[in-house]
């Protein structure tokens, strides 16, 4: 068998990334928690592992097995990711360093076995990955306006805003109106997906026992 070519770990790599993202959006679409940069990050890992152990040691296929401690290192890696996974709530957070462990992982194995170029490769797409946040551009979003009308007690809004974040809702920006007789008023300017169904949450914050009045605009 030939020796694969510089182009053709390119392309793999940049295969993993798209295939990846592809259903990543799609679980971001619906609001899951290992969402679009997770789906990337975990395909990019086991592609830059799979090209290692077949090529990372020699360039070209290998007739024995040389990757058992490679495939070691990856199912051990996976407590230390587990240890980044947080329940908060509804929520859970950590699902993308737990992935970005995991590629690093990889990484850390191509470099020391000489596999310069995927190593260089798949940093550099999990860096970009991880800082521009893509899915902000390819998920369209909308804005929207939220008032209400809270008692002036501590940790009120701090709960509000807990269970927004519950609920992937962005907040752009806040104001707050205190009245003397006790009374709040506070007007959001939050960002969600676009079929995002505003008609829930509407109904869970009025269940709220702080909240006595909501309006969106």
């Amino acid at each position: 068998m030939r020796m694969i070519t510089q182009w053709e770990i390119l392309i793999r790599l940049v295969l993993a990334v798209a295939a990846g993202g592809l259903i990543g959006l799609e679980r971001e679409i619906h609001g899951r928690a290992a969402g679009f940069r997770t789906h990337i990050l975990v395909c990019l890992g086991s592609t830059l592992i799979m090209l290692l152990s077949i090529y990372g040691f020699t360039g070209a296929p290998v007739q024995g097995d040389p990757a058992r401690l490679a495939a070691q290192v990856v199912s051990g890696i996976g407590f230390l990711g587990a240890g980044t996974i947080l329940r908060e709530g509804l929520s859970i957070k950590g699902l993308t360093t737990a992935a970005s462990l995991w590629v690093v992982a990889g990484i850390g194995l191509a470099i020391g076995s000489g596999f310069y170029l995927g190593a260089v490769i798949a940093t550099v797409l999990a860096v970009l990955t991880l800082v521009n946040k893509l899915e902000q551009y390819l998920i369209p979003h909308e804005e929207r306006s939220l008032r209400l009308h809270i008692a002036d007690k501590p940790g009120q809004v701090a709960a509000i805003a807990t269970h927004l974040g519950q609920r992937r809702v962005n907040i752009r920006s806040m104001k707050l109106d205190t009245t003397d007789d006790g009374e709040c008023y506070v007007e959001m300017r939050v960002e969600t997906p676009y079929s995002f169904r505003m008609e829930r949450l509407l109904e869970e914050l009025s269940n709220l026992p702080e909240v006595k009045e909501i309006n969106l605009q």
